[in-house]
Order: structure tokens, then sequence, then C-alpha cells
């Protein structure tokens, strides 16, 4: 068997062109597919980053909320009534808003403001520079140093700013796991004063951030919750209900599914027409090699050695190539939201191996046809 497979891999080898052909079409497959893919993962990681960042078990929301930035308000009794609640170790409250940042330059941004909890401050930053106590100092707050920074003109520790036409400082710089979405600077300041610089509605409560004392009490805080009219997810659930909602109800999901066929049938039309143009060329040898006493099933191996062989480095040049370039426009735009993830890799793997099956299926079944005697008849 292994000097079968010997004489396959040289047949491969031997015809260049149509082995550099081969790969060509695989490894442009998989850069698509997983440059797709991972630009998918990376705006989903990024919608999500507020959930990630703050890091509490459960979220107590509206029902209608699908993602942070879309929060909408609650009455101040919901955090009451969560905080009594049988199994709750602690619920405080938390908001989420959008204002405007008045520049030396004149010219205003847009900026995205969490409040936390005047209390305990949970869900608070990791400060690179300041202390988070002075965040309960006079207009006290602390600029998150991520991709975004850049648009604030990167203000120091005591630097003065105008947000919504009130006072500003900034007495601490934050570093975060990951960054938003939309491409807005975040400031973190207390519940109490986010609410004052932020025009809002009769309610103010964005959402309710809760601990439970175990895990088996999370399923009645989750109906205690219901019965108030509102939703208790935990971070994942809430994870996961903002992946849904920039699936598919915001065409970003399908648009990628369709990149990430159309990528497929590329790979898979230039693949298989190249594999079965070198099958064609190849059937003398094919048949030579039958007519010595090759067994048909011999010769199956050693198409399927020639398509797994090609399939490999084809996947390994296209994951490279992808990951690489990826590396390439983070250095050129430090927020590109594009990210390699374990599942892109596996998904892009069982395409590539559905791709040179069926390119060596139909190459199989012209070589199992042939008779010795064609070989010779000429």
């Amino acid at each position: 068997m292994l000097g079968i497979l010997r004489i396959a891999f040289k047949l491969l080898i031997n015809d260049r062109g149509r082995f550099v052909t081969l790969l060509t079409g695989i490894t442009f497959a998989v850069f698509l597919m997983v440059q797709m893919t991972s630009m998918f993962a990376g705006i989903l990681r990024k919608a999500a980053a507020t959930v990630t960042n703050t890091g509490a078990p459960i979220w107590v929301m509206d029902p209608a909320v699908n993602n942070v930035a879309s929060s909408i308000p609650m009455p101040d009794y919901v955090r009451d009534v969560v905080s009594s609640l049988p199994g709750v170790e602690f619920a405080v409250p938390f908001f989420s808003g959008a204002g405007l940042v008045h520049l030396h330059d004149g010219t205003y941004q847009p900026v995205m403001i969490l409040g936390l909890d005047d209390t305990t401050l949970f869900g608070r930053p990791r400060l690179a520079k300041g202390r988070i106590e002075d965040l309960y100092a006079e207009y006290g707050y602390a600029v998150v140093e991520d991709e975004e920074y850049g648009k604030l003109e990167r203000p120091d520790v005591g630097t003065d700013f105008e947000l919504n036409d009130e006072r500003g400082h900034v007495v601490g710089l934050a570093k975060l796991p990951a960054s938003g979405l939309f491409g807005l600077p975040t400031l973190y300041t207390t519940y109490s004063r986010a609410i004052q610089a932020v025009p809002s509605m009769r309610f103010t409560l964005s959402f309710v951030l809760a601990r439970a004392c175990s895990p088996a009490d999370v399923p009645s805080i989750k109906k205690a919750v219901a019965g108030l009219g509102y939703v208790a997810r935990t971070q994942e659930e809430f994870i996961a209900t903002i992946t849904r909602f920039y699936t598919w109800h915001t065409g970003l999901g399908t648009n990628i599914l369709i990149m990430t066929a159309i990528s497929f049938l590329v790979g898979l039309s230039i693949s298989g027409q190249a594999f079965y143009s070198f099958t064609l060329e190849n059937l003398e040898k094919f048949g030579a090699l039958k007519a010595i006493g090759t067994k048909g099933r011999e010769l199956v191996y050693m198409i399927l050695a020639q398509a797994g062989l090609t399939a490999l480095v084809g996947y390994g040049l296209g994951v490279g190539l992808c990951a690489g370039l990826i590396a390439l426009a983070k250095l050129r735009v430090p927020d590109y939201a594009s990210v390699v993830t374990y599942g892109n890799l596996a998904l892009a793997f069982g395409m590539v191996v559905v791709i040179s099956g069926l390119a060596s299926v139909v190459a199989v079944r012209r070589v199992l046809r042939i008779e010795p005697f064609d070989v010779f008849r000429g």
C-alpha cells in the first residue's frame, strides 16, 4: 500500500500545473470562507463587548431588548424587587446610553456612557491609569483606552471636557478585553451621574445586574422576573440573543452566509474541474496499473490520497493567508472587526473535506470504468 501511495503522490506532484491549479482553487476557497466567517465572528464579539466586559451573571431587561445598544428603560422598582427575590445575592442598577462630547477643535464626538452602581461600582473596568474610587469625585469619568480612544483627542487623567453641555473630568484610563461595535468611545461613570448627563425618558434604569446565590436558584429567579413582565437572562443567554439578532434580523448574517456559499461553490468548481482534468490526463497510467494487477480499491486509495494531500495543503495555505492579512489589516486599522475562531476553522475544514470528496468521487468513477485493453488498444 505504501508503494501505491508513493506512486499517487509522484503522479500528483510531477504534474505541477494541475497541482498548482488544485491548490489555488482550494486555497482561494478556504481564504474566502475563513475571511467571511472571521469577519462575522469579530462583529458578534464586538456587539457583545459590553456584556463580556461587565461580567454580570444575570441581566434583567425588557423582553423586547435584543442588544445592549437598544435598551428599554425600566422603572426603579424592578431593581428593588429583584434584589428581594429568594436566591439573589445582590442586584444593582446599570445604565447604558449615548452622549455628545464637545472636542477642543469645536467638533462633536458621539460616545457611549455606562453608569455603574454608586455603592458597589459593579462591572467596573480595570484601570491602567488613575484610581477607580475617583469616579465618586465631582464630574468624574473613566475613558476606555481602546481603538476609539483617539477620537476623543487622547485625553489623559486630569483632562476636562464637555459632555451634553455639562462638565466632565477624566479620572482614569481603562483597559477592556473587547471594544464596542459601533466605533464609539466608551466612558464609565456612576449611575447617578450618568442619568443626569444623558437625557432620558421617565424611566432611567437600562438593566439590572444580578448574581444568584447558586446556579440552582437561577430558574426560580427567571420565573419571578417573568411574573413582573420582564426577562432575566444569563450572560451566555444574553450573548446568544445578541448573536441571533445580528445574524437573522440585520441582514448581516444572511450576507455572510451567501458569501460563504459562493466561496464554497468557487472552490468546488475550480478544484473539481482541475482534479477531473488531472485524472483524464493520467488515465493511461491508471490503466497500466490496473493491467499489472492493481485492484480497484487500491486505485481508489490513490485518488483519495491525492485529494486529501491537496486539501490539507490548500487548507493550510488558505488559513495562513487569511490570518496574515487579518494581522496586517489590524496593524493599519486597529478597530478592524475580524477574528479567527476554532469554529471558523472547523467550518472551513468541513467544507474543504466536502470539496475534495466530491472532486474525488467524479475521478474515482472515471478510473474504475477504465479497462486495461483500452490503454494498450492504441
